[in-house]
């Protein structure tokens, strides 16, 4: 049989979302806005998935002097509804982008994006500006972030050179551990061993209630002519009976 692989799975400490920086200057609306749906869904990576937002942020300048080919800036109509009877509007393209220039592209790009809760994250990550100027300039020139896991190793590699401590300490505080785990052991039959006397001492508390217990009867039955009180004294009358025969 064939050996089976596992595949790789892809988790969100693996992503690592980066910034782009896109002029729509002169550039077509449908065109441009499948450019930026491909690197809000992250399709343009091998590691892209349908259940995460494995995308990357986008940063759109000019967005105002985007153009459209044919006469769709007066055929291309936008409709929207309030909700209330006869709350229809409709706006063509070319008073949609003299009202909000960021409002056209918005439109054209969530509609390539799923429509569940991953695409409106990806969605937020779409920076529309109508001018040059943004103001994600420390996104976009900030260093590549390493992986995590190799930042805790170093981290704590630090931390062990700082305080004057090296792989030595690591194992003195590893070979501690048994030693204070025998002290417990060994403190244990001491304090078993206290509690000895204290059991042998229990049975005698008991016989004494049971001998107490027993007078405490005796003493309640009623007495009789010629026989004692106590049974102890029972064979001390043989010698009570034979003085009156000497005499």
């Amino acid at each position: 049989m064939a050996p089976y692989n596992n595949s790789f799975k892809v988790s969100g400490l693996d992503l690592q979302p980066e910034w782009h920086v896109v002029d729509a200057k002169d550039q077509t609306l449908g065109r441009l806005s499948t450019e930026v749906a491909i690197l809000l869904q992250g399709k343009h990576r091998p590691t892209y998935v349908p259940y995460l937002n494995t995308g990357d942020f986008v940063v759109v300048i000019n967005a105002e002097k985007i153009r459209v080919t044919g006469n769709k800036l007066k055929q291309k109509i936008y409709y929207r509804h309030s909700g209330y009877p006869g709350g229809l509007t409709e706006e063509t393209l070319e008073h949609l982008l003299g009202r909000a220039p960021i409002r056209a592209l918005k439109h054209a790009v969530k509609g390539m994006l799923p429509k569940n809760t991953v695409g409106k994250n990806m969605l937020s990550r779409l920076k529309l500006y109508a001018g040059h100027s943004h103001p994600h300039s420390a996104q976009i020139n900030a260093r590549p972030k390493t992986k995590v896991t190799e930042d805790k190793s170093k981290s704590v590699v630090g931390k062990k050179s700082t305080s004057g401590h090296g792989v030595n300490a690591s194992v003195k505080i590893e070979t501690s551990e048994p030693e204070v785990v025998e002290s417990v052991v060994k403190s244990k039959p001491k304090t078993r061993g206290a509690s000895v006397p204290i059991k042998e001492e229990t049975p005698k508390t008991k016989s004494k209630t049971k001998i107490s217990s027993s007078v405490a009867k005796a003493t309640l039955k009623p007495r009789r002519r010629g026989t004692a009180s106590n049974p102890e004294s029972s064979d001390a009358e043989p010698t009570t009976q034979d003085s009156p025969e000497e005499k």
